[in-house]
């Protein structure tokens, strides 16, 4: 491991400070492009793709990744379809992924121009010196694959975001080359990515920071932030990236390549509870479901906010609280005095259910939601049920106890 240290820049020690401002920034979905990387993922039918473009533009979201034009035919026709598909849309624009290749760079500007619409193309090149050493780049060699790739782009007509790919390891005199190469051939975007999941909070503000003021300099070029999550640190990078970056990645579920992406879902419900959108995110129930059962990706029942057991409760101490809430007619206090992300929020309602540590406030609010009247042996018969059991009762078994 030690030849191999001095490969790896370490943003996260490079001590720039960042004030962790946090701000309504653009959102990108990798959902349909880098979260169909996940090796455990399904790729969805074509219908379902064009779904959930209507979903994330329901959401607020500003841009889609729709594909990867060079990696087959049957890949940019679904590209093709799908940017014609964004026609019909309020806000959300597509993009797509590509080398700087001169075939994906082919394929990137025939896709364009078969859907009649002028895709963003987010054009990608490793930038860390683990990743040079490994595939045995000239610096020279990516500078004149970036500077071909971006002005036939531009020339092109196609809006173009440059990408450093593993920026989060890349020192910082290579990332000024590559992107100042990019800038000057007409990139009006470019983007920091955290491809291996190596960053943390402080890393993802240094090198932002860096970027922005050391690259940028007042420039009128965007700048992206697209991070992983193989350090369980996906959600709170992307969050940490919104003080500094202008468009901020992630994917419904955080599915994606190895342990997948930040999660977009998580992105929205944080930024909607800081007060910073005001989104309705009820649609996010049916965007991470598609996404869930045509993907592949079952939903951790403890999942935030859209986990099957998010707002559900059986202990007595909790429950008790949320049924005095109920009681007085408050669901806002319900969905508060227990949670930290309110149940309507996304279109939810906080459930009170009967287990081995319920108290009795459980089961009489059970009967009485279920129409039932709590009569003292009734309450007792399901308590004694409740506490013999090693899990939750479910709606049957409840009700078999309740009419024996």
């Amino acid at each position: 491991m030690s030849d191999l240290a001095g490969l790896i820049y370490d943003w996260n020690r490079d001590g720039r400070a960042a004030r962790a401002d946090y701000r309504a920034v653009e959102l990108d979905d990798e959902t349909l492009r880098d979260g169909l990387q996940g090796p455990s993922v399904r790729n969805p039918p074509l219908e379902v793709k064009k779904r959930l473009l209507h979903l994330m533009d329901a959401l607020g979201i500003d841009s889609a990744d729709i594909g990867l034009p060079g990696a087959s035919p049957h890949a940019r026709a679904a590209i093709v379809a799908l940017a014609k598909e964004t026609t019909k849309l309020r806000r959300l624009r597509p993009n797509q992924a590509i080398r700087t290749h001169p075939q994906d760079v082919r394929a990137a500007i025939e896709a364009s121009v078969e859907a009649g619409v002028a895709i963003e193309s987010c054009a990608f090149i490793g930038s860390s010196p683990i990743r040079r050493f490994a595939e045995d780049w000239s610096l020279d060699t990516m500078l004149r694959s970036v500077e071909e790739s971006v002005t036939a782009l531009t020339k092109a007509g196609l809006p173009v975001m440059f990408v450093t790919e593993d920026t989060t390891r890349a020192d910082p005199e290579t990332l000024v080359k590559l992107y100042e190469a990019a800038i000057g051939c007409g990139a009006g975007r470019v983007c920091v990515s955290d491809t291996v999941g190596h960053a943390t909070p402080e890393g993802v503000r240094n090198v932002l920071s860096f970027v922005r003021d050391e690259i940028i300099k007042g420039r009128a070029v965007k700048l992206d932030y697209h991070g992983h999550n193989d350090r369980g640190l996906g959600t709170t990078n992307a969050l940490a990236a919104t003080a500094i970056a202008d468009r901020v990645h992630g994917c419904a579920l955080g599915i994606g390549e190895r342990v997948g992406n930040s999660a977009m879902d998580q992105l929205l419900v944080n930024l909607r509870l800081w007060g910073l959108i005001d989104t309705d995110l009820t649609p996010l129930v049916e965007y991470t479901a598609l996404v869930s059962e045509h993907c592949g990706v079952p939903i951790p029942a403890n999942y935030p906010a859209l986990g099957a057991d998010a707002f559900r409760t059986g202990t007595g101490v909790h429950a008790a609280a949320v049924v005095k809430a109920l009681r007085r007619g408050d669901r806002e206090l319900a969905d508060l005095v227990y949670s930290g992300v309110p149940a309507s929020v996304v279109g939810r309602e906080q459930r009170i259910e009967v287990g081995p540590m319920s108290g009795q406030s459980n089961v009489v609010f059970w009967l009485e939601q279920h129409g039932f009247v709590a009569t003292p042996e009734r309450v007792a018969r399901i308590f004694e049920l409740a506490k013999s059991s090693d899990r939750m009762l479910t709606d049957e078994e409840l009700s078999d106890a309740a009419t024996p």
